[in-house]
């Protein structure tokens, strides 16, 4: 019930904001709330929370903006009873719910988590964006909402007061996230002091700089919202280099298990009834058919096909451990459990490409031990056939019949 959860959760709240969002919510829309469901997922990951206590932050990371299709003041309230509604219809435990309730409840401004490890990750995530390059484009949507939403109206000057004060008494409550978005935090904090122009000289210039590197991380953001060609183009490329040598590599074994079982075929009908006429020729016989045998041996093992258990569990893909883009890896799970897994991955863009580099690596060790078995089967079919010609040779010649 818990594992599908939070898949179920999220598809109730892209439907519930496509139909009933305001347009005055700018910042509080969709897209915040994946950024926070994506980061209470990573921060609850490096935090140590179990899988069932990532379910919770996820959801609650979910739900913890949706009061605001009902009202801006108190929303966390609203939230709360959206949630409480929708978990209890799914039947989940009261404690589940108190949990998701508590997770929520933290994220009222000035945020309080507590002690609480689960709220203080949720707490973490949505706040996370204070650390990103994208974070000036962000906070530009959050004062237009308020405008569109308040009476009082609030110029850049004024924004940008409340905003430092934000950044002066807001802390990370995860060990994770003090490691990870101080540094972040740190630069847009500087940037905002330039802005407004409360700087000496010296900060204003390295703010500027920084301003610029932001503008180009911006740039490169938005290029990188799908992945870039040159990416696209590399990966199609040395997937489809490694499916011919692949390709190749069976072609090669099919020849070497033709021609010797030929061989075989042909010298165990025929060759039999000459051994008795010619004794002389047995022992350079046995060695030819040993080749042929050996050198079949390796050429099948070579196209052996190998199969893993072809499952995986949830705390599998939390931890980014399987490539779902192999089959052997998701043959035996159900349509449902696959079709949450590959959701998973795909929200996950450094999952994703993790997998696409995955399964690039595998196919290579995969072609790697072929060529090896190859090239045992082809040489040891080059040495005997050598070694048989010559024992034929020498049996013939010099030692009587």
């Amino acid at each position: 019930m818990e594992q599908m959860i939070t898949q179920e959760a999220e598809e109730y709240i892209r439907n519930l904001f496509e139909k009933e969002i305001q347009e005055s919510l700018k910042y509080h829309d969709i897209v915040h709330t994946e950024y926070v469901a994506h980061q209470a997922g990573i921060i609850g990951q490096n935090s140590g929370l179990s899988p069932e206590e990532i379910n919770i932050v996820t959801v609650a990371a979910w739900f913890h903006d949706s009061g605001f299709v009902a009202r801006s003041d108190g929303h966390e309230e609203e939230s709360k009873t959206i949630s409480r509604k929708f978990l209890a219809s799914k039947g989940m435990s009261n404690d589940f719910i108190d949990k998701v309730h508590l997770c929520i409840e933290a994220t009222k401004m000035p945020q309080n988590p507590g002690d609480n490890i689960l709220a203080q990750v949720l707490c973490d995530a949505d706040m996370a964006y204070l650390s990103e390059d994208f974070y000036f484009e962000r906070t530009s949507l959050l004062r237009k909402e308020w405008n569109l939403g308040s009476e009082t109206k609030l110029s850049k000057k004024a924004y940008y007061q409340e905003t430092v004060e934000l950044f002066k008494t807001h802390s990370y409550h995860t060990e994770y996230g003090q490691k990870v978005f101080s540094e972040g935090k740190e630069k847009n904090f500087l940037l905002l002091h330039t802005l407004r122009g409360k700087k000496s000289k010296k900060v204003k210039k390295k703010s500027s700089y920084l301003k610029s590197e932001n503008t180009k991380l911006l740039n490169k953001l938005e290029k990188e919202k799908m992945p870039g060609r040159g990416v696209e183009s590399m990966l199609r490329l040395t997937a489809r280099n490694q499916i011919n040598l692949s390709s190749i590599a069976d072609n090669k074994a099919n020849i070497l298990i033709s021609i010797n079982s030929i061989v075989l075929t042909v010298l165990v009908s025929i060759g039999i009834g000459k051994i008795s006429d010619y004794p002389v020729i047995t022992f350079p016989a046995i060695v030819f058919i040993i080749t042929c045998l050996s050198t079949i041996i390796f050429a099948i093992l070579s196209t052996r096909p190998k199969f893993s258990s072809g499952k995986f569990t949830k705390e599998d893909i939390h931890n980014q451990k399987v490539n779902l883009l192999f089959f052997g890896n998701f043959y035996n799970m159900e349509l449902e459990e696959y079709e949450w897994a590959m959701k998973e991955m795909m929200a996950d863009s450094s999952y994703l490409y993790s997998s696409m580099i995955r399964d690039q690596y595998s196919l290579g060790k995969v072609i790697s031990q072929k060529y090896k078995l190859l090239r045992i089967a082809y040489t040891i079919f080059m040495i005997g056939l050598i070694l048989s010609s010559l024992l034929f040779a020498v049996f013939i010649l010099f030692v009587p019949g």
